[in-house]
């Protein structure tokens, strides 16, 4: 039975690896990888950097995945519905390495599709559903906003809004991000049916993360993991220290406005994620960039 579990750990590890790959899909076990080295066995300090090296990573692309708003916190109406195409140009680090297939890109484009309906009490549900170009990921958003206050002819709108984001399609890698977003706007008619809102706030995101057991030796051979009753399936081969939510903070400002004249909607923003620092047992702490971004958005509002 002890077999079999190696040989699964060693199955797991190896499998999609002959899979093709876009060149922005990713392949996570490169920092045990290149952490490791030519030493035979990858040791207690080398894994730690390893683990260190994604939980930046995992940061970065958390930011990635929420670098857009795109709405000012006053809701459709209850009886609303707005559906918008969206596009957001992430600029990426070069301080944190992101394990791409192919070479490292200076920034990515995010399009989306973005679902809002409005439910009474100045609440409003929205989904989106975004793509990481030249990737086989696809991220997953759900939301639920709620207007403190709308609508008053002197005072701004304000809203809170809750959202979990998955990104799915990743091998091997489990990336979720969750927030608490605080806006302030003002919407102010132009004549008719036309307004203009600008709107700016914070948004608190929380990073968690983990990974499967992953094989740190490419050059491995099936005859290798044989040796040592199968024992030396196990070497070089575990998961990276989980990422923990409530130990990975990472806010997001930004502002924008949105332009609306009759059933149509155009919008533009500008964010900054601060990844901020953190302390890695074994590896020491590490400063972060922060992740800037452009997005814009065109869609229907009714």
């Amino acid at each position: 039975m002890r077999t079999f579990s190696r040989w699964l750990v060693l199955a797991t590890a190896l499998s999609g690896a002959a899979a093709h790959a876009d060149d922005n899909d990713l392949k996570i076990s490169r920092f045990g990888v290149e952490r490791r080295g030519s030493s035979s066995v990858i040791s207690d300090t080398q894994f730690a950097e390893a683990s260190a090296d994604f939980r930046a990573f995992a940061r970065t692309f958390g930011a990635v995945m929420t670098s857009a708003n795109l709405m000012p916190p006053r809701t459709t109406g209850h009886s609303g519905f707005a559906f918008n195409a969206e596009l957001s140009v992430v600029s990426l680090p070069e301080d944190v390495v992101l394990p791409t297939e192919a070479e490292q890109p200076g920034s990515v484009l995010v399009p989306s599709l973005h679902v809002r309906k409005g439910l009474p009490f100045s609440l409003e549900l929205g989904g989106r559903v975004g793509w990481i170009e030249k990737s086989s990921m696809v991220t997953a958003t759900g939301e639920l906003k709620w207007a403190v206050n709308e609508g008053f002819t002197y005072l701004p709108d304000v809203g809170l809004r809750l959202h979990v984001t998955k990104l799915f399609g990743a091998h091997n890698l489990d990336l979720t991000t969750t927030g608490l977003d605080i806006g302030v706007g003002k919407q102010f008619p132009l004549g008719g049916m036309v307004t203009l809102t600008p709107y700016g706030g914070l948004d608190l995101n929380f990073v968690s993360a983990t990974t499967r057991t992953l094989d740190f030796d490419p050059g491995r051979t099936v005859a290798d993991s044989q040796g040592n009753d199968s024992r030396d399936a196990l070497t070089n081969a575990a998961p990276y220290s989980r990422v923990n939510a409530g130990d990975n903070l990472t806010p997001r400002f930004y502002a924008g406005a949105r332009f609306i004249g009759g059933v149509l909607q155009l919008g533009a923003e500008i964010s900054l994620t601060n990844l901020g620092s953190f302390d890695q047992e074994g590896a020491g702490n590490r400063d972060l960039p922060s992740v800037f971004a452009f997005n814009t958005t065109l869609g229907l509002d009714f």
